[in-house]
Formats: C-alpha cells, structure tokens, sequence
C-alpha cells in the first residue's frame, strides 16, 4: 500500500516542515509519541527535526486485541516530563475515528504547554467521529485495516518496513 522508500521519503519531508514551523519559536519542544503504534515513525520523525527537541511518550489506548476502535479511551502510561510552556508535538501513528487523539489533546493542553500540535503518519479521514485538528499528515488513506511500521494486529506485524492492508481470509 505504501512502500518503504515513499514513507521516509515523506517523513523527511514531514521533519522539514516541522523545522520550518518551530525554529524561531524560542521555546523549548518536546515530542511526544503515543504508544505502542508511534514508536518507528517517532524514531524516524525526530531524526528528521532539525530543532532542537526532547522525546516523551504517553500509552493512551481505544483499542482491545481486535481491529475495531472503542469509543473508551484509557490512559496507560503518562509523561515522564513537564510540558507546561514549551512546543508540545504529539506524534501518532494513526488516526481513525480521533477519540484517542482528542482525548489526549484535552489532557495535554490543561497542562499548559506553549502550543500544542499534532502530526500523525497515516490520518483516515472518512473514519472521524471526533472533530480533531491534525496539523502534519503523512499520508491520507481509506478505510481499510492496515499494519507495519509500527502498526499491529493483535501485536503483530508491527516490524515491517512498509504499510500494507490486512485482507482477511474466510475460514
């Protein structure tokens, strides 16, 4: 669905943009990847940053072991770190229906951080039940289930390099 070569390819493009966006800002940034799905574009993303930043990670989950979101969103694992007055980013590998993402964006932003931004690889547009601002988008796609870099099912396949869609096979 998407090849390796066009994913870091966007995501140079990505870490440009987000340079652009932040270098005069004269405050410190942190970004901050959202768990367990994140963690390959955060790594990639924030090499491709040209300011300087910190790294944090939140696990905030509305999905159980199956392929369908919940409108439950729990909160695993919180910050390390203060972000009151600084750049915050959150990284996210995906966004469906934005419940998780909204829910996030509320919790972060009543710790009064400087600005607060959203970049996310792959957004599915067509799948939001919650209005949510995405400043930085990898890729559009359809609504169709889809693993690799970074993103599973089930805990699986998150090690491939490319994204792919899951096709179900009738038993």
């Amino acid at each position: 669905m998407i090849p390796e070569a066009e994913i870091k390819a966007r995501i140079a493009e990505l870490g440009r943009q987000i340079t652009e966006r932040y270098q005069d800002s004269g405050s410190e940034m942190v970004l901050v990847g959202l768990l367990r799905g994140s963690f390959m574009f955060m790594a990639d993303l924030c090499r491709e940053v040209q300011v300087s930043h910190e790294v944090d990670f939140m696990t905030a989950s509305s999905y159980g072991s199956g392929m369908s979101s919940t409108r439950d969103v729990k909160i695993l694992k919180d910050l390390d770190e203060d972000i009151r007055g600084k750049d915050v980013l959150i990284v996210e590998d995906i966004i469906d229906s934005g419940n998780t993402l909204s829910k996030v964006r509320e919790i972060l932003s009543l710790r009064e951080p400087k600005s607060l931004a959203i970049c996310t690889l792959l957004d599915k547009p067509s799948r939001r039940e919650v209005p949510v601002d995405v400043e930085f988008v990898g890729f559009s796609i359809p609504d169709e289930f889809v693993v690799g870099y970074g993103i599973d099912y089930a805990q699986r396949y998150r090690h491939l390099p490319y994204i792919g869609k899951v096709v179900m096979l009738e038993e």
